[in-house]
This record gives C-alpha cells, structure tokens and sequence, in this order.
C-alpha cells in the first residue's frame, strides 16, 4: 500500500507545466494501481463475510367473530442482516439486534454455502453477538484480521462490505468521519463515524481498512427521517478493539464480565472553575479551568470506596490517561479486565491525591 502513496504523492508533485503535460497518464495510473489494490484486499476480506438470515414466529390474537373465541394466530418473521467470522472454528461476530428474538438463523458464505448457527452469547449494551457455525464436519473458516481501531485517524479510507437490501457481498468506500460518537442508541457508545454506506441489512458487517484489516462493526445509520431508510452518508460502526474485546468473553464465558469503578459520575459544568459541592462544604478548584468529572456517588464497599475515593472529587487521569467526561472513565475501564489495578489521579478540595482502585465485576443487576 506504502507503493501506491508514494506514486500517487509523486504525480501530485508534478505541478504546473509538468503535471500539465501530462496529467491523464500520471494520475490516471495512480488511480488505476490504487482501484486494483482495494479490489484485491476485497478479494482477500470476502470470504470471512457472511449473511446472517433469521426467523422468527410471533403470535397475535384473533377473535372469532361467530364463537366469540380467541385464537393465537403465528406470523413468520424473517430478518437479513451481516456478520464477519473471527474465528476459523466457525465463530461469526454480528450485531445484537439482527439476531435477537431469532429462533431459527441460518449463515450463509460467499460461495453459496449455508449453515444453521446457534448464540454463542450476546451483549445488548453493545449491540453485539456471537454465533457458531454448525455442522461444517472439518471445514476450516477464514477469520478476518483484527485492526487496531484505537489508531485509525479521521479521514482514512473506510470501506463497508455486507448485505444491504439483501444485495449480498455489497461494498461501498469512504472515510473515517469522527471517532468516539455517541448517539444516545445504546447504554455504551464510541462509534467510528464513516460515510461509507451502510443500509439496512449491513448492520453486523465489517468495516475494515485499506489493508482489511477490521475497524470497526457497522451497526447504526441516520437517516433523513423516520420513514426513510436509505444512506445519507451517516453510519456508525462500533469499534474494533471494544468489539473483539467482548466478543472474546461471549465465547468464553458465554456473557460479558464488564469492570466498574463503583461511582456515579457527573460532568463538570462551565470550564470547571469556582466552587463544587463537597459534603455541605465549598471545595474551590482555582482560577484555572479544570478538566475532570464529578464523582457524585460512591458506592458502598465498592471498588471506588475501598480506594479512599469520595463524593464531591474530582477524576482528572485514569491510567495516566486524562479525563474530560464520565464516557472518558467508562472507556478506559471498560477496555481493562477485572482486578486491575488502576492509577487513579483526583483532586479533592483543591489538592491533588493519587489512589490505586482496583476493578471488580460489576454486578449484572
């Protein structure tokens, strides 16, 4: 890939009379060599991209108008949507809502091949699931290559792969928009942001880079309105590194062990200067606006209050990482295992402490 940025920098180069010249030749064979690279990755990433297709019976009443009886009357229900496997033992990553309430879902391969699956394990604050391949004898499945989604940067290519409208093997190109968005879908959001398009259909797809490597798990689309389904070239994937993460605790444990603090928190408001409520006392921060979040509960005999931690400080780092909000804290947390101890810096009436807390499961109530 290093080969196709070097030809495409070097035609750019060419400015003026040079490029001038001759601009058809140099530019279009830059786009040419890079239109053959992304199309050979595609041809790489593809077999690990499968049609997730369920069904569903969900049963209405009716009356008879003559007896007066009420009857249960079944409707199928069928859905489509996409998956990518991480596995070669046939271990398939999608999104939660494409299989959720499904009794029967079936996989199907690029080649045509089909195979009934079962849930290994779903987490609904994540919109994410896992399914197994079954009955596949001693067929090996091709896993895709994870990427590290914490280093992809806001303009990189995107590039969508899935099922939309029931299109199989679709693939659509664009860019890394923005990351860490929330859109108040789920319980825990930090989407990557792309204008690639995503459909009805590509949620559980993956969104992989240039190399094919995966980025991220298409999941959610804003759409003009709420009778339009098509792409305005807002979609949102959630995370890689978040969803190989949990994918790996639903195969292994069949659910998600998430670590907490044990606190409540509460943003800052303004730029944090002046005064914070402590205890019935005015906890003064300075003149200097202050970055951090409020812990406004602690909870009992939680993690946090084994630490030392108390109500009315101020997080400003976690694990040398520093805090601008509650999703900060969460993020850092949430990507850490169970007992791992964490540095904790905090201010607490106007003077800085350091504690060390140490993560616990959080409790699934």
């Amino acid at each position: 890939m290093k080969n196709i940025w070097r030809i495409i920098l070097a035609a750019g180069l060419f400015a003026g009379n040079a490029w001038a010249a001759t601009p058809a030749v140099a530019g279009g064979s830059a786009l040419k060599q890079f239109g053959n690279e992304i199309a050979d990755m595609v041809e790489r990433v593809m077999p690990s991209v499968v049609v997730v297709r369920t069904e569903a019976v969900q049963y209405y009443a009716a009356r008879d108008p003559f007896r007066g009886r009420w009857y249960k009357i079944p409707e199928r229900l069928a859905g489509q949507g996409s998956g990518v496997i991480i596995r070669k033992e046939g271990y398939v990553l999608t999104s939660n809502h494409v299989i959720e309430d499904a009794q029967h879902i079936q996989v199907a391969l690029p080649d045509g091949t089909q195979f009934s699956a079962r849930v290994v394990g779903s987490d609904p604050t994540t919109d994410l699931a896992v399914l197994r391949i079954e009955k596949a004898g001693s067929r090996v499945f091709a896993p895709i290559e994870p990427g590290d989604s914490d280093k992809i940067r806001i303009g990189e290519f995107a590039i969508a792969i899935g099922s939309p409208f029931t299109l199989n093997s679709s693939v659509t190109l664009g860019i890394v928009s923005q990351k860490g968005r929330s859109v108040g879908m789920l319980p825990y959001e930090d989407f990557i942001q792309t204008d690639a398009s995503i459909n009805p259909g590509n949620s559980g797809g993956p969104l992989v880079d240039v190399e094919g490597k995966l980025i991220g798990i298409n999941a959610i689309i804003q759409t003009a309105g709420p009778d339009a389904q098509g792409n305005i070239g807002i979609g949102f994937a959630v995370p890689a590194n978040l969803a190989m993460r949990v994918a790996g605790q639903l195969v292994e444990h069949g659910h998600v062990e998430r670590p907490w603090f044990g606190i409540q928190m509460r943003e800052l408001e303004g730029d944090g200067r002046g005064a914070l409520p402590r205890k019935g006392k005015m906890a003064t921060t300075g003149e200097a606006p202050l970055r951090g979040v409020l812990v406004a509960e602690v909870v009992v005999n939680g993690p946090a209050e084994k630490a030392g931690v108390h109500n009315g400080d101020v997080l400003t780092a976690v694990d040398g990482l520093p805090i601008t909000s509650a999703h900060d804290v969460q993020k850092i947390v949430w990507m850490r295992g169970t007992g791992e101890a964490l540095r904790v810096e905090l201010l607490r009436d106007g003077k800085k402490k350091t504690v060390i807390i140490t993560t616990e499961r959080m409790p699934r109530e």
